[in-house]
């Protein structure tokens, strides 16, 4: 499962969590920087991507839209890189569940 960061968490997080989700890609490596959200949508549709975002825009389009892309939103995130990094190796086995699963098209993950 490859992870497409938005523009809102740090483009080190696709070094950081490699090992875990490699062909991983930042919007900026893709052209897709300050871009509109639906760009980035149609984008990660079309590459089968899971968007990872503190956006809640995304969240928005995940509950009208649905699947596919999937989305995992850091909700009300204002916390670190390495504590980004942190839950989502934390939460690893959770976040390839739900990419596995046809029906699920949103999770929603907090720092604690």
């Amino acid at each position: 499962m490859n992870l497409l960061f938005d523009e809102n968490l740090s483009r080190k997080l696709v070094v950081r969590l490699a090992d875990l989700h490699p062909g991983s890609v930042h919007v900026v490596e893709v052209g897709l920087c300050e871009s509109p959200d639906r760009e980035i949508w149609e984008f990660a549709k079309s590459g089968n991507f899971v968007i990872v975002s503190a956006d809640s825009d995304f969240h928005e389009l995940a509950t009208t839209e649905g699947p596919p892309p999937k989305v995992v939103w850091l909700r009300q995130w204002t916390h670190t890189t390495r504590d980004a990094e942190q839950v989502l190796r934390r939460e690893a086995i959770r976040v390839t569940e739900f990419a596995a699963d046809v029906e699920l098209g949103l999770l929603v993950l907090g720092r604690d």
